[in-house]
């Protein structure tokens, strides 16, 4: 799943060599934690922030055909 989160990013943004996810256990649920370039945070984000609730979605729809759970934390670079 972390590929399809780099994929995602990636394929967003116009610096995709920027994009890191990393991955990490908090108890059940396993956390994603995506990073962009700065110019590029609009592009993840977009409007009303409907690009990264629809990244959300779509990773715990995967997640939830895998039986798992998961959390998308879209990181500031001072994070």
């Amino acid at each position: 799943m972390k590929e399809l989160l780099t994929y995602i990013a990636k394929n967003l943004v116009d610096s995709p060599d920027d994009v890191t996810v990393t991955e990490r256990e908090n108890g059940d649920t396993t956390v994603f934690e995506l990073r962009v370039a700065p110019d590029d945070m609009g592009k993840v984000i977009g409007r009303h922030g409907k690009i990264a609730k629809e990244i959300r979605v779509l990773m715990r729809s995967v997640a939830q055909r895998q039986q798992k759970h998961v959390s998308v934390d879209i990181m500031d670079e001072n994070e």
